[in-house]
């Protein structure tokens, strides 16, 4: 099941624009920040996350960039992505990926763009 926090509800996706400064590839669907760090088998800082726009059919999504020099720091599956905001230690938004991705540590992450879609869409 995707997870978004409680302050993109309250405040939209802007959130995620504003405050992502990480992207976790987890090993698992993580249910916490500290759960996201300890099932990451590596990652992208400061990953680019675009202002909201239109989804559709309805709703509001942001786009993630496509990330190209992610660095594995554990060996297994990715099975989900998690967007987190590390200086005030919060899960902000976890998704599952469309396939799971196979690492070995010191390996570049490379993903493509993916979207996240805000309550309604």
């Amino acid at each position: 099941m995707a997870y978004i926090h409680p302050d993109v509800l309250d405040n939209g996706l802007a959130v995620l624009t504003a405050d992502v400064d990480t992207l976790h590839y987890c090993s698992a669907e993580p249910t916490s920040y500290a759960t996201a760090v300890s099932l990451s088998l590596g990652s992208k800082s400061t990953p680019t996350v675009g202002s909201p726009t239109a989804a559709s059919p309805k709703g509001r999504r942001v786009i993630v960039s496509a990330v190209v020099d992610g660095a594995a720091t554990g060996t297994g599956n990715i099975t989900h992505w998690a967007l987190v905001d590390a200086g005030a230690s919060k899960l902000l938004a976890v998704g599952a990926l469309v396939e799971p991705m196979a690492v070995a540590a010191a390996d570049v992450i490379t993903s493509e763009a993916f979207s996240v879609v805000g309550p309604g869409a």
